[in-house]
């Protein structure tokens, strides 16, 4: 089977993301990653395996017994969280996710603090934890660096597994998993994901969020897709020739309000400032348009669901905060079993944890 130490960089590098999936699978050719990169990596089948995975692990933990049982599971292992781009949702989801398995962690969080800062480089960096650990959750804002890196460490003494905590502006895997998590639980008693119609609003042209969503919602049947956003930070040409490619019913609008009123979930951004070319750039678009509020909630079906990543400023207004549609707080939560549920997978705990007698 193929495996990253078979190929070259830049052969790989080339490789469409289908291409690539086989090159990142475990040995045991059972579907599971060994390294998680980017969204394309999961189809349904292996969604809806780790999504199962997610609930019995949080059905386990909810007795002492069956939680200290899973911080028994994965004890002989540890983690090196590898956080050189601000983060504190992320950075906890994982940390805790390990938590739930017993994991051993480490941290480096400022490039500043490593030996990075002395002229190391990314290479020699990540080959030093990987001697210390036995996987490496890692953030970045470089698009492609967890790629390579997995690459560099699969032609290593010690390949050990490289989960992308997000990339760039371009991936961003396990907050999809989440997403999708969080929208298979919304609507459990309405059929699933099936059939509905989502709606991505905000800055959407640097969400990598909404890239990797979008992506996992095509595993789906008729799922429309719509987003909604000033021009200037409507959905990149890229996202929408794949929707097309795969026959993907989706539309490209400026009105929040009517698309609100025909969707089933809506998914809220805040502006990626952070990514300016300038100084102040994007506080000269008109976003006022794009906000979620009070009358927004009115026009959203009894049975709708409004997702954010976090975090938010005032894309989303705290009067929606108790309406039982906004699932953005449990989605938080949601992002700690999925990952301990990906994890686990992993390093090959999942018939384990599954055929357990908790």
């Amino acid at each position: 089977m193929n495996r990253l130490a078979d190929i070259g960089w830049e052969d790989f590098e080339r490789l469409s993301f289908d291409a690539k999936r086989p090159y990142l699978e475990r040995e045991e050719g059972d579907g599971l990653p060994y390294h998680t990169l980017f969204a394309q990596q999961f189809d349904r089948a292996l969604l809806e395996r780790l999504c199962a995975l997610a609930n019995r692990i949080r059905f386990i933990n909810k007795s002492k017994e069956g939680a200290l049982y899973l911080k028994n599971v994965l004890a002989h292992k540890r983690a090196m969280l590898y956080f050189s781009q601000p983060s504190s949702r992320t950075f906890l989801s994982h940390l805790a996710a390990c938590q739930i398995l017993g994991i051993t962690t480490g941290s480096v969080r400022d490039a500043a603090t490593s030996s990075e800062f002395k002229g190391e480089s990314k290479e020699d960096s990540i080959r030093t934890f990987s001697s210390y650990f036995d996987m490496i959750i890692m953030r970045s804002p470089e698009r492609g660096l967890a790629e390579k890196m997995a690459w560099e460490l699969s032609n290593s003494d010690r390949p050990i597994p490289i989960l992308n905590a997000g990339s760039g502006k371009d991936q961003h895997p396990t907050q999809a998993l989440l997403d999708i998590y969080t929208l298979l639980r919304s609507f459990e008693n309405a059929g699933g994901i099936d059939g509905k119609t989502v709606t991505f609003c905000g800055d959407l042209m640097r969400g990598r969020t909404v890239r990797s969503l979008s992506y996992l919602l095509t595993n789906f049947r008729d799922v429309k897709q719509v987003f909604v956003a000033p021009q200037e930070l409507q959905v990149p040409a890229d996202v929408v020739m794949i929707l097309a490619k795969k026959g993907i019913s989706f539309e490209v609008c400026d009105n929040l309000r009517d698309a609100v009123k025909v969707s089933d979930a809506v998914y809220m951004t805040r502006i990626q400032d952070e990514w300016d070319s300038s100084k102040g750039a994007s506080a000269k678009i008109d976003t006022s348009r794009f906000k979620f509020g009070a009358e927004e909630l009115k026009l959203l079906k009894p049975t709708g669901a409004i997702l954010h990543p976090l975090p938010r400023r005032d894309e989303i207004a705290t009067c929606c905060d108790r309406d039982p549609r906004a699932m953005y707080w449990r989605q938080m939560r949601n992002g700690m079993w999925i990952r301990a549920a990906l994890i686990a997978a992993t390093f090959g705990f999942e018939r384990t944890i599954m055929d357990c007698g908790y």
